[in-house]
């Protein structure tokens, strides 16, 4: 079983930034994609970014110009650089891993993580 752990959440005030890493048992990059996910009390789950291993990445609307997701090639981390943060988006942060590099698949295996709370504040 692939363990997948999400760290750098925490409390911040509304403009600050805050940097989660996620990494997994084994190497990341062997994964297909990694995608952070975050779900506010009361929401559905949602994407934030994703980023595949042949270079594509896709950003949620609200959150384009803000957050950065990239591959860490020194720690085998895949960060998400989250700037001007707002009070929306409070949430528990996610990280999932699916496919597989070596295997050429896209959506199995697929692993999520526990999550990490991050909390802004006015």
């Amino acid at each position: 079983q692939v363990q997948v752990v999400e760290s750098g959440g925490g409390f911040v005030h509304a403009g600050e930034s805050l940097t989660l890493s996620c990494t997994t048992s084994g190497s990341i990059f062997s994964f297909y994609s990694v995608g952070w996910h975050r779900q506010a009390p009361g929401k559905q789950r949602e994407l934030v970014a994703l980023i595949t291993d042949d270079g594509i990445l896709n950003y949620a609307e609200s959150v384009k110009g803000r957050f950065t997701i990239s591959k860490n090639n020194a720690k085998y981390t895949v960060d998400l650089q989250m700037n001007s943060l707002k009070l929306e988006d409070t949430a528990v942060y996610y990280c999932r891993v699916r496919g597989s590099v070596w295997s050429r698949t896209v959506n199995t295996p697929d692993y999520w993580g526990q999550g990490t709370q991050v909390t802004v504040s006015s």
